[in-house]
């Protein structure tokens, strides 16, 4: 029997006790040996639920009981997810966790303490929910050079902007709909700003390329900028517009952002919609691949996380090995990344295309009947320093997002 013990019974943690249990028989057939949630740490008490059983309020029971031997760190947050994950890592107990604030940031340092102990720490559900992309990147991939990772990462933003495009909108009123259904939290920060994505692209580039690549580097902008018109626009040209979370080798350099994009219905992204997530791969070898999926929800989540139990059970005192190194991967800098860009400018089609295409040379003008005293163009693919020295070069810019088209 292998005993494991569960950090944190809150939404991820209660799913990994129902996903256990639910699918006791079949899980203990495919780990090999009977798995046994012996404790669930919690600073608070659970009158009728059956966790009462099990239920512990102090670390010290868990990480003095020689017994347990994998750990479900589902907490979240840095503290006190991390001293607890190090000391038990230490103690030469498997962790495993979907947390992606703790890898993201002391991932190297907590997969460093695990091979030394001949053990594992293991994320699959950190970057994409339910759907299973770490295991890929370190197993299934390696006969592959990745040079692009590309993922619409976080369900709440991509609910919102799918909202935003089938009702016309405006991003408070979907962003209040979305919190009062439980897919955004009431402060939706993380979210919105991109920071959760950043977080998950930074752990599959890390991945992807065997070099660290620490998410404060990556460019991160959100989608608290995007309208209605904008959307609108988006409609009329057949695109959509998604946060897209990207990190891609470009000759000998390597970059990383997040930010929405604007994409055509040739990109195997366009048609993710509400709060589904999807992860785009390419390799020199294998070509495009796709992973779709929940990427957020209870039982997604916990069904990741129970599958990285089940290989910490298989994997006993054997550590397997990761394809991140603690060298750092330097990212080129943002303003040499090229794109095209879509951008909105207010005033007269016909009395300004002069001034645009004397700046940007020949651009795909766009406009929408509804919309008065304005239009949009397109640019051919230039630098972001290159776009930014001619833009404060035109008044009357009311948005830009890039292209990918």
């Amino acid at each position: 029997m292998i005993q494991i013990a569960v950090l944190g019974y809150g939404t991820v943690g209660s799913g990994v006790v129902e996903v256990i249990n639910t699918n006791h028989a079949s899980i203990n057939k495919k780990a090999g040996d009977e798995i046994n949630i012996k404790y669930v740490l919690d600073l608070r008490d659970f009158p009728g639920d059956p966790v009462e059983e099990v239920l512990v309020h102090d670390f010290e029971t868990i990480i003095n009981d020689p017994e347990v031997q994998i750990i479900v760190e589902v907490m979240g947050g840095l503290e006190p997810a991390y001293t607890f994950t190090k000391r038990a890592l230490e103690a030469g107990k498997c962790v495993c966790t979907s947390n992606k604030e703790l890898v993201a940031r002391h991932g190297t340092e907590l997969l460093e303490i695990a091979k030394s102990k001949d053990i594992n720490y293991l994320f699959e559900a950190s970057c994409g929910g339910g759907i299973p992309i770490i295991r890929p990147l370190n197993s299934s991939l390696t006969a592959d050079e990745i040079d692009e990772v590309t993922g619409i990462l976080n369900g709440t933003t991509n609910y919102i902007l799918s909202k935003m495009a089938s009702d016309g909108s405006d991003f408070a009123d979907v962003l209040k709909e979305a919190q009062r259904l439980g897919y955004a939290e009431r402060n939706p920060e993380a979210d919105v700003e991109g920071y959760d994505a950043c977080r998950k692209i930074a752990i599959l580039s890390s991945l992807a390329y065997g070099n660290h690549v620490n998410y404060e580097d990556v460019y991160t902008e959100g989608i608290t900028k995007i309208t209605a018109e904008d959307i609108k626009y988006a409609t009329v040209m057949g695109t959509s517009i998604k946060l897209l979370a990207t990190s891609r080798k470009v000759g000998d350099g390597f970059y990383a952002m997040v930010s929405p994009v604007m994409i055509d219905q040739n990109n195997p992204l366009f048609s993710v919609n509400g709060v589904f997530n999807a992860i785009f791969i390419h390799g020199n070898v294998l070509g495009d691949a796709m992973f779709y999926g929940s990427g957020a929800g209870k039982l997604p989540t916990a069904s990741a996380v129970v599958a990285d139990v089940v290989d910490c059970a298989k994997h006993l005192h054997r550590n397997i090995m990761m394809n991140w190194s603690s060298k750092k991967l330097e990212l080129m800098k943002i303003d040499d990344v090229k794109s095209r860009f879509f951008v909105r400018l207010g005033g007269s089609l016909s009395e300004r295309l002069e001034e645009v295409e004397a700046l940007f040379g020949k651009v795909n003008v766009v406009t929408v009947p509804s919309l008065k005293d304005e239009f949009a163009f397109i640019t051919e693919e230039i630098a972001e320093h290159e776009y930014k020295e001619k833009a404060e070069k035109l008044d009357g810019i009311l948005s830009m997002i890039r292209a990918r088209f």
